[in-house]
């Protein structure tokens, strides 16, 4: 555990220790749950194991959502013996705290990657450069994400089928979403056809949310809109979110699938190691095994079967460049011998919206700083599970609009507005999460600091710009270089955006909305003031000044077919001209899927495991 972990964890048993209840609850209940929480996550989670073998059967990269998967469904089949490798340290009982999410982004648990400046995007947060938290953690990214679970549309994947990929249609890739899941929200999980309650994943409602949430719904019935199952039959309409949780708390992807299999013996975890190459044999190009740094040393560990790149949109690129397969002429800028020529780290896409579109009311109904770090409210989480440390960071509620087709309840939808129930203002923090800058964010902010708001991300979902990440240098330890590109497409992305602003600000007009005097936020960002605030061109000049990303990462591996010249991996994710090496992660896919990616991720990963269950002899 390193020593921010352990000052957050002692903080919150000192605050414990060191009030008195004013609720129901007693201290010493909260007490005893938080030493319950942090035993069963300490005991649960497998070991950094102590003697790592000279050889496995399949060495994994990355106990991020893939990777997790991965270990637990290759695990089940007793001859294959598994290493598993990840970066980072164990979770800790702080991050499974739902409305921490955010702030997790301070730990050491991020890898804190930003993106390049760039012309169109990005131009209003400090020095120019996006925020991209990261998972450096046992189960990556699905440790520091807002625990949103989307499937995405059933076109996203029949896509990927048309494009040159079969089995990837939505049909076939149902029963791996359907695999993972525990549905435990009553109503849904009647609906057998598109949900299971079989699996390891629970997927419930927060137990706890503030009634704006329901204002954002009844919005979108006055404005002709439907409340729907956004996993199920059709997409478009509104939905309170469905969460990776569980009894108040977070289901990371090392809960759900690493916790099961701790005591498999045909199965090891290497924690704080680094995989610096992937050792290829450059005769049989072959992938063979890997190098790792752990502990001050750096050794060799072989793979018989398989090496499994799970290491993530930007690390996995990064990874195989390193390991000399890429793009040559970029491979030889860095001093790194190309092993095979493909177009690794090329189309970068992500989920984003403009950040900042606050709304002010004149109750105490949102979600603020001051109202939840309460030690009533921490006394009641370490108790029962419930009340608004169960609210995972605000986001209650979401809608999916298809903005070509709009009167089509089956379309295809190319915009997401995430509703969330306070604002950039409602934790003082929240500005450097986001990496705003500090003159912008007091000139357009500060005045409202106190104030209760809401506000809504429109989030374009189908992006047709297009980024890429490269090596900075040769070094493993340096970061890539991340080069967004948002906005450059030509104007369809903004077009987008732009529709979305304008449903919100609709959707705030309501019956529904006007009970909490919900009014915008008007205060003009000073490099868009020389617009007529409220104009297209203003908001325009805002979404490329305050741009958030969603961080939906993805594509920079692409998978497709021999004929793609820009596809990296086959439709079994195995890397073109490389035998013995796969990648599994949300590198693959093609395009981006109308979905939060954790859920995809999954999907993939189960589907991979079959697969690769297949190709060695096992049946499935």
């Amino acid at each position: 555990m390193k020593c921010l972990d352990i000052f957050v964890s002692i903080s919150i048993l000192s605050l414990l220790l060191h009030t008195s209840a004013t609720g129901g609850d007693s201290v010493l209940e909260a007490v005893a749950g938080f030493l319950k929480d942090a035993s069963e996550l300490h005991n649960g989670e497998p070991e950094d194991t102590e003697h790592i073998y000279p050889e496995y059967d399949f060495i994994i990269i990355g106990a991020g959502t893939a990777g997790c998967v991965l270990s637990n469904r290759l695990t089940e089949v007793e001859k294959f013996n598994v290493l598993l490798i990840e970066a980072g340290d164990a979770e800790q009982i702080f991050m499974d705290i739902p409305v921490l999410a955010t702030m997790l982004q301070f730990t050491e648990a991020n890898w804190n990657y930003q993106t390049e400046p760039q012309e169109a995007g990005c131009t209003g947060m400090r020095a120019g450069r996006c925020a991209w938290p990261r998972g450096k953690v046992v189960g990556g990214s699905s440790v520091l994400h807002s625990m949103m679970h989307t499937r995405g549309n059933r076109k996203d994947y029949d896509l990927w089928a048309d494009n040159g990929n079969p089995g990837w249609d939505y049909d076939n890739v149902l029963k791996y979403f359907k695999k993972s899941e525990n549905m435990q929200i009553p109503e849904l999980a009647k609906d057998t056809k598109y949900h299971s309650t079989k699996g390891p994943m629970n997927i419930q409602e927060p137990k706890w949310r503030t009634s704006l949430s329901r204002a954002f719904l009844e919005a979108g019935l006055e404005t002709g809109g439907k409340i729907i199952d956004y996993n199920g039959e059709k997409q478009i309409g509104y939905s309170y979110i469905q969460f990776t949780m569980n009894n108040g708390s977070r289901v990371s992807s090392s809960r759900a699938f690493l916790h099961p299999i701790k005591n498999r013996i045909n199965f090891h975890l290497s924690k704080n190691t680094m995989v610096t190459k992937i050792l290829i044999d450059q005769r049989k190009k072959r992938a063979y095994g890997v190098q790792l740094y752990k502990g001050g040393e750096t050794f060799i560990v072989k793979a018989k079967r398989e090496v499994i790149l799970s290491a993530g949109a930007i690390n996995s690129p990064q990874l195989l460049m390193l390991s000399g397969i890429g793009p040559t002429e970029h491979l030889r800028n860095k001093n790194i011998k190309p092993l095979i020529n493909l177009p690794v780290g090329y189309n970068l896409q992500d989920h984003w919206a403009l950040g900042g579109l606050t709304f002010l009311i004149n109750t105490t109904d949102s979600l603020r700083f001051e109202s939840i770090a309460k030690s009533d409210n921490v006394i009641q989480y370490f108790s029962h599970h419930t009340g608004p440390l169960t609210a995972p960071t605000g986001t209650e509620a979401l809608a999916f609009i298809d903005t070509k087709d709009l009167h089509n309840s089956d379309g295809y939808p190319d915009l997401e507005l995430l509703f969330v129930a306070g604002s950039i203002v409602s934790q003082p923090a929240y500005k450097y999460a986001f990496a705003i800058d500090d003159d912008l964010y007091d000139a357009v902010y500060k005045p409202i600091t106190d104030m209760h708001t809401w506000m809504v991300f429109p989030m374009i979902l189908r992006p047709k710009s297009r980024g890429r990440i490269t090596l900075k240098n040769n070094d493993p330890f340096e970061k890539p270089l991340i080069h967004a590109n948002y906005f450059t497409d030509g104007g369809h992305d903004e077009k987008i955006i732009l529709y979305g602003i304008r449903k919100i600000i609709e959707l705030s007009k309501t019956k529904a909305f006007q009970k909490y005097g919900s009014t915008l936020h008007d205060i003009p960002i000073p490099k868009c003031a020389h617009y007529k605030f409220d104009s297209d061109l203003y908001w325009i000049c805002a979404m490329k000044t305050i741009t958030n990303t969603i961080y939906h990462h993805c594509c920079t591996v692409k998978m497709g077919p021999s004929t793609d010249p820009e596809a990296v991996v086959d439709p079994r994710l195995k890397v073109y001209g490389i035998t013995g090496l796969r990648v599994v992660d949300a590198s693959i896919m093609p395009n981006i899927p109308a979905a939060h990616t954790n859920a995809p991720t999954m999907m993939i990963a189960e589907k991979a495991a079959d697969m690769i269950k297949e190709d060695w002899g096992i049946s499935v």
